[in-house]
């Protein structure tokens, strides 16, 4: 194992000397230099830590160095406090993390997730910073502009309801229908699974696949994804599409990563901690939500600048999100179930009855909470068909309450709106196409 150390001036040197074999001889490791991280106060300069040292302007720019010019397996952080606290340690961990190096202190060790190498097309990935970001939108909404730009994508979907063995759903044959949705869920299935809703809305082939536990950098704790991959590289389909699940990372290898966050989040979620790491294997960030009342443009212009701190040559596209009925509902009354939050119902709304000519009679943002839901629903006067995210809730409570009533069902997408966003997305397509074919 080769070991990068990372010191600072707070400690003598032939304290560090002696902790620098130490750990080699704890690890059985060869140190092949050291990072110093600054401070001044048990140094005068000329010290001899046994292996070379690399300076820097800062401590991650020195540690960025210190990995370009000696690759380690391992980063091992002898520093402390005042020098190195606790956030400055998260964005080291990331740095090395993304360089595929585990990175260890004295009571903690983190390890950089396992990307294998299985899919065998050119491939995306699109993760998230957590739940309710829009990431499955945005994955739904990449697979059908590359289907209509000719790169025939499937997509590999990881959830927390997917099912026990992958499945495949041919999206353009499915019948979007809610009795279809409420026969899945008669069988046994979770009709209202990423899966689903991307192969009904995207109409595209999808592969459903599930996960359990989330670690700090993203890798499931469980999860049947390598065998959903392996499924889809036996598809008649030229492109495999990821789809993350929260902030858990697909544990596949890909050619380009689409990183999905909310400017309604906390900027610390997205660029410290380990957003961070997520950022840095990231090639574009989208910014959905980027609008009031969600998140003031002070808010999504701090974000920018604090994701570009980490990765400067990331473009970031601010988007905001619209519905997108799957059929017509010019001239119906109907009730609008979403998961959006409260502040935002009556915009999305008036959105629908001026895009899409309907009345929208009663909104409810509870499709996540099957208690509020069930309440707001009857609450819900006499309407022609309920317009309802495929999510949560939708087919076990809305489409069997819509089922009972005798009222109609239309499903419901979200689409990202920004200028430029469709370029970004095929720029990265293209060139997952370039770097397989390289491969």
């Amino acid at each position: 194992m080769r070991v990068l150390f990372l010191i600072d001036g707070e400690h003598y040197p032939p304290v560090v000397r002696r902790a620098i074999r130490s750990v080699e001889e704890r690890l059985g490791a060869e140190g092949v230099a050291a990072a110093f991280l600054g401070g001044a106060e048990k140094i005068s300069g000329g010290e001899d830590y046994g292996v070379p040292l690399v300076r820097g302007s800062d401590p991650v720019a020195t540690l960025r160095r210190a990995l370009s010019e000696h690759p380690a397996d391992a980063v091992a952080d002898l520093s402390d406090e005042p020098v190195i606290g606790y956030r400055e340690r998260m964005r080291l961990a990331s740095h090395a993390l993304a360089a595929g190096a585990r990175y260890i202190g004295s009571d903690f060790e983190l390890r950089p997730p396992g990307f294998r190498r299985v899919s065998t097309k050119p491939s995306l990935a699109v993760i998230g910073t957590g739940k309710r970001v829009g990431k499955t939108a945005v994955a739904g909404y990449l697979a059908r502009l590359l289907a209509q730009e000719g790169f025939d994508p499937a997509v590999v979907s990881m959830g927390r309801g997917g099912p026990e063995h992958p499945e495949v759903l041919n999206g353009h044959l499915m019948q979007l229908g809610s009795g279809y949705l409420l026969e899945a869920l008669e069988k046994g299935a979770h009709a209202a699974s990423d899966y689903y809703e991307t192969a009904a809305l995207s109409r595209v082939v999808t592969v459903g696949c599930r996960r359990c536990g989330g670690g700090l950098a993203g890798e499931p704790f469980i999860s049947n994804v390598l065998e959903g991959a392996k499924i889809a590289d036996t598809l008649e389909t030229s492109m495999t599409v990821f789809d993350g699940s929260g902030a858990a990372v697909p544990p596949v290898a890909v050619q380009r990563r689409v990183l999905v966050a909310g400017a309604h989040q906390d900027p610390e979620y997205i660029a410290g901690y380990l957003g961070a790491y997520r950022v840095l294997i990231s090639d574009l960030l989208i910014l959905t939500m980027s609008e009031e009342p969600m998140a003031a443009p002070e808010r999504v212009e701090e974000i920018t600048a604090l994701v570009r701190e980490v990765k400067p040559e990331i473009r970031v596209i601010p988007t905001v999100f619209r519905p997108r009925p799957a059929e017509s509902v010019e001239g119906l009354r109907v009730a609008y179930v979403s998961t959006a939050p409260g502040s935002m119902l009556e915009k999305l709304a008036g959105y629908l009855e001026r895009e899409f000519g309907c009345e929208v009679a009663a909104v409810s943002g509870n499709l996540s909470n099957r208690r509020l839901l069930a309440q707001d629903l009857e609450a819900v006067g006499e309407v022609d068909a309920y317009l309802t995210e495929i999510k949560a809730a939708a087919v076990d409570v809305v489409t069997r309450r819509a089922a009972e009533r005798g009222v109609g069902v239309v499903y419901c997408d979200n689409e990202p709106v920004a200028r430029g966003l469709d370029s970004a997305l095929l720029e990265l397509a293209r060139g997952a196409v370039e770097d397989a074919s390289c491969n």
